[in-house]
């Protein structure tokens, strides 16, 4: 799974099509990602201990994650992510790195 939470993705399909945003959770068992400010429901609610005011919540529900693609920081356009590995100080780090314009995006060190 290339996507990971404070990526900015954008929505490939559905009704929210075109819509950025930065991921909030990921949930690779499920292979859905929850995203700020996209795909909202809304949920009634009685009122309860926790939750005094009862009512419509609208929050963001998740979305399955082949319908979102990552955006490059760099050239600011959708790309595929590939993953290669980089000798960095003499240690091996495992990094995502853009399909378009070939620039890191991020590196973890192993």
């Amino acid at each position: 799974m290339n996507i990971r939470s404070n990526d900015t993705i954008v929505v490939l399909g559905g009704r929210e099509r075109g819509k950025q945003g930065k991921v909030q959770r990921v949930l690779p068992k499920e292979g859905r990602v929850v995203v700020e400010g996209v795909n909202f429901v809304k949920r009634h609610t009685k009122p309860g201990p926790q939750m005094r005011q009862a009512g419509i919540v609208q929050k963001e529900a998740p979305l399955p994650i082949s319908r979102v693609m990552l955006v490059c920081p760099h050239c600011s356009k959708p790309t595929r992510a590939s993953m290669t590995f980089l000798n960095v100080s003499g240690q091996q780090a495992k990094a995502r790195v853009c399909k378009q314009c070939h620039e890191v995006i991020d590196q973890t060190t192993q």
